[in-house]
């Protein structure tokens, strides 16, 4: 075979030369051969060709081409922790509680390396990572420059010292050294950011900062960063007023700076007051301005129709300036739309069809703009989710980027939708979607995503078999969502529809790992659905397991907030140990009656004497129609006299149920 090989190899290359010469005469014995047009046409696209390709002599890769390629081969693992987490097992959440509070720690473990770091560069000086990690490297965060100058006003700029560069500024100007437009811009758009105060380092609340209703009633119900729920005001005549008033020549970029600052921080009227003085000074503004005065719009009017007059005349400002917009324009149009009343769905299709005509591609804001405006919780009419269904087809398969700050509302407002018109289809079409290469990033915070994947479950259980539920069930736990206690609490209503209450004894293992065993509610309504009916004999007996360990959850509670014994569910504890046989526990389950000032019900006390009776206990019967008394509940006579009636007993213990018998009587 090798000499074979080795000959056929020295025959082509023999041979090669002879038949390249004479290719073009095999070509000219084709019965199909090449006219002079075609032969033309070819080799014009083969002049064309080797023009249009260059081949580069080397290709320059991103540092983290080889990380993103390999990045791409795998896909989420639903099994696993959230990254954040895998490099410490221990720190590994199971409940939201834990979430939150992991990573807040390490979000504090890094501020404080990062505030040692930066306080303490001459103990970070060496650089041992390749390539280098700037984030890594101390920052510089102290003033190095201290002469009156604009070098030293641009530091303090850089480094967010409000405070240090309006000083610096006003030396400057006392000195009578010019600063460049440049450096001023700097200094206003740092002070109107700011509001004219110092930023806190990493994240706390001003003492004078003002509280802001309005974002502490869209976040109830949830604890934030004490910054989330503070927020600063403009105030009259500060010092971007000031420096901007002692301007000798003013651009549209100052004017913008004021502008975009004075909305952000509340003061709205002084906002378009500016604006107007921007007009009369025969300026244009830019495309920024219009989108900040827009978002102000419903601020400044209390009627739909004056809102809108307000939003319509901005538009026709622009159009006459010649200002094009963007896709900040149209989604701060429609996001003001939502709060101009009846007026707002004829004007969102018209804004729509204006995006479209201009090419600006919505982002994922846009239509969770158009959602707010076109659906309403209260109406139930197939209509409401026409619209979203028309959103999902024109959005399927499609991976989105952030453009917008908004566009992390989305999918939470799309799930919504799909759980109050109860419709798992379309449920099934936004998960897809936020399944999408990386959409999921655009789910938002720790808060937003818990209630995304709340609502989904929640559907789920309502809609969905048990085993579609179960399936996703695990798909989503804890990988991505940790449920509360009425995610569990529709978990539990969901296996009772489907019949699946063997599962009860998995739910609570499930219930403990996720640390809601200390809610009341979730544990009693367990307890109800296990002593509700009689399954088999193996079921049962995983029952009573699960009721006992519910009872020591309980005993280590004792004297804590969280769990306290009522009478239901000592009742059901005791009702499930007395099916499985287990007469001696649930004797000292009822015990607890007493302890805890609980009354037992006549039905538990029958259903115990029935058990002593297959277990041929006749003193455990007496025991229990002596519980009867001291309780002084009215069956005490009846228990007695069943006791008396079905029972084997001693001299002894029917003298006992005759005086019990007859001091029952009495009582009656």
């Amino acid at each position: 075979m090798a000499a074979a090989g080795r000959h056929v190899g020295r025959y082509f290359h023999k041979n090669n030369r002879y038949l390249l010469n004479n290719i073009d005469q095999l070509w000219g014995n084709r019965s199909f051969s090449w006219s002079s047009a075609l032969q033309q046409q070819a080799a014009t696209a083969d002049n064309e060709t080797a023009e249009s390709v260059v081949i580069p002599r080397k290709k320059t890769w991103s540092k983290e081409a080889v990380l993103e390629a390999l990045a791409s081969t795998v896909s989420r693992d639903m099994t696993a922790y959230p990254y954040q987490f895998q490099d410490d097992p221990y720190l590994s959440p199971r409940t939201s509680a834990e979430f939150k509070l992991y990573s807040l720690s390490q979000e504090s473990g890094r501020s404080a390396a990062k505030f040692f770091v930066n306080n303490h560069p001459k103990f970070f000086t060496k650089d041992f990572a390749e390539p280098h990690i700037p984030c890594l490297m101390p920052d510089t965060v102290a003033l190095r420059l201290e002469d009156v100058s604009e070098d030293a006003l641009k530091e303090r700029i850089s480094l967010r010292k409000v405070k240090a560069a309006v000083d610096m500024y006003d030396q400057l100007l006392q000195a009578g050294t010019a600063v460049s437009m440049e450096t001023i811009h700097d200094l206003l758009d740092l002070i109107c950011v700011y509001c004219d105060r110092d930023p806190v380092e990493e994240a706390g609340p001003q003492p004078d900062a003002e509280e802001s209703g309005e974002d502490v009633k869209r976040r109830k119900g949830w604890v934030r960063r004490a910054s989330d729920f503070l927020k600063t005001t403009w105030k009259e005549n500060n010092n971007a007023e000031r420096i901007f008033n002692l301007l000798p020549e003013k651009d549209v970029r100052c004017y913008s700076a004021l502008i975009r600052g004075m909305v952000k921080h509340g003061a709205h009227a002084k906002a378009f007051s500016v604006y107007t003085d921007m007009l009369n000074s025969r300026m244009k503004a830019n495309v920024h301005v219009f989108n900040a005065l827009i978002s102000a719009a419903p601020e400044l009017r209390d009627k739909y129709s004056e809102r809108w007059d307000v939003i319509a005349e901005l538009l026709n400002q622009m159009s006459q300036q010649e200002v094009q917009p963007d896709l900040l324009t149209f989604n701060s149009v429609l996001k003001a739309l939502r709060r101009c009343g009846s007026l707002a769905k004829t004007q969102a299709l018209h804004t729509l069809s204006e995006m479209k005509a201009v090419g600006i591609v919505p982002s994922l804001a846009t239509f969770d703009h158009v959602l707010a405006i076109f659906y309403k919780a209260a109406s139930s009419s197939q209509g409401q989710t026409d619209i979203l269904q028309e959103v999902m087809s024109e959005l399927a398969g499609t991976s989105f980027t952030c453009r917008d700050p908004d566009d992390v509302h989305f999918f939470s407002s799309a799930m919504r939708i799909c759980l109050d018109s109860k419709d798992m289809e379309l449920a099934y079409k936004v998960q897809s979607l936020m399944e999408k290469g990386e959409n999921w990033r655009l789910l938002g915070d720790s808060y937003q995503q818990s209630i995304y994947y709340g609502r989904f479950f929640n559907l789920l259980c309502m809609m969905e078999h048990i085993d579609v539920v179960l399936a996703w069930y695990r798909r989503l736990i804890p990988s991505s969502y940790y449920p509360n206690a009425q995610g569990m609490r529709d978990l539990l209503q969901a296996l009772d529809t489907d019949g699946r209450l063997d599962l009860l004894p998995t739910v609570w293992k499930d219930i403990q790992t996720l640390g809601h065993s200390n809610k009341p509610d979730l544990v009693e309504e367990l307890l109800s659905l296990m002593a509700r009916d009689k399954p088999s004999a193996e079921v049962q007996e995983s029952f009573a397991s699960c009721a006992l360990d519910i009872k020591r959850v309980f005993d280590a509670d004792r004297g804590g907030r969280g769990l306290k014994w009522s009478s239901s569910s000592l009742s059901h504890v005791t009702s499930l140990l007395l099916r499985a046989d287990r007469l001696q526990q649930a004797w000292e389950t009822l015990q607890l009656f007493k302890d805890n000032n609980r009354v037992p019900l006549e039905e538990l006390l029958e259903e115990f004497l029935s058990a002593c009776q297959s277990s041929s206990a006749p003193h455990r019967a007496v025991e229990v129609v002596q519980l009867s008394a001291s309780f002084c509940l009215p069956a005490t006579a009846r228990l007695a006299q069943k006791t008396q009636s079905h029972f084997q007993l001693t001299d002894e213990q029917r003298a006992i149920l005759t005086e019990l018998e007859s001091a029952g009587e009495n009582a009656e």
